[in-house]
């Protein structure tokens, strides 16, 4: 278990512009040079890393394109379906819209439409935050069974600024109160000065498949009122629950 951490470690160091050093890659993963250089040897020979002939120097290889390709099939329908939902949020809001799922125990950027004021915030899409800190993560939380508030829970809840949820009470009561008002706030929770506001996407069965947020610097954020923010969010999100085939109450 410990070589496919350490191998992860290496993978993710990797992940950026330009090539990597042996030295320089083994220090970011956190690793002895002779331990890196076994451990890519192997993921260099499965087509995950690949090294230059001429510099000798690591970069990511085309195997985890093939991976991804795999994932990126898996959303298409849905974040196809949630574009247009996106693009009229950031368009009335002018604030980036994104889409998130949950991969327990964290909550993943699937798609985004930057917003249009001069400070915007940007998150990379396929980004993994911690669930309980974001208002996406808990907008789908709200709605899951109790097993994935375990898996969340149990574990400990990082407390990523002053203003995260760290007990599984609070995260309780907080998810409470998403599930009466329809949408979830995420004050500060993840980032100093940045909050979002964020709805959940339901499928045909009625089980919670994503949710759709907004982002923005706190003060904007308070000064177009929460409340009607989360109203938008939330009614977009029907609009996009309805077209994957949920009827509320089992309504029509």
């Amino acid at each position: 278990m410990q070589s496919v951490a350490r191998s992860f470690d290496l993978l993710e160091a990797l992940a950026g512009p330009g090539e990597l050093g042996l030295v320089e890659l083994a220090g970011r993963a956190g690793l002895q040079p002779s331990t890196a250089h076994r451990l890519l040897a192997t993921l260099t020979e499965r087509g995950y890393t690949l090294q230059s002939a001429e510099s000798g120097r690591y970069l990511l290889g085309y195997k985890l394109l093939e991976l991804a390709s795999f994932v990126n099939a898996r959303t298409t329908y849905l974040r196809a379906l949630a574009r247009p939902y996106l693009a009229s949020v950031q368009r009335i809001t002018g604030e980036t819209a994104t889409l998130s799922v949950l991969e327990l125990p964290n909550v993943v950027f699937l798609d985004q439409v930057e917003g249009t004021r001069s400070v915007r915030m940007f998150t990379q899409v396929g980004l993994g935050v911690p669930a309980h800190t974001s208002a996406s993560g808990k907008a789908i939380l709200a709605f899951q069974q109790p097993a994935a508030l375990d898996a969340i829970c149990d574990g400990g809840l990082a407390r990523i600024t002053a203003r995260t949820i760290a007990t599984r009470a609070e995260l309780e009561a907080e998810l409470a109160r998403i599930r009466r008002r329809g949408y979830a706030i995420d004050n500060e929770e993840h980032e100093e000065g940045v909050s979002c506001v964020a709805a959940p996407i339901f499928g045909f069965e009625g089980d919670v498949r994503a949710a759709i947020s907004v982002s923005a610097p706190t003060q904007r954020v308070h000064s177009a009122d929460t409340a009607e923010l989360g109203e938008l969010l939330a009614g977009r999100a029907a609009e996009i629950s309805r077209a994957l085939g949920h009827k509320p109450d089992g309504g029509g």
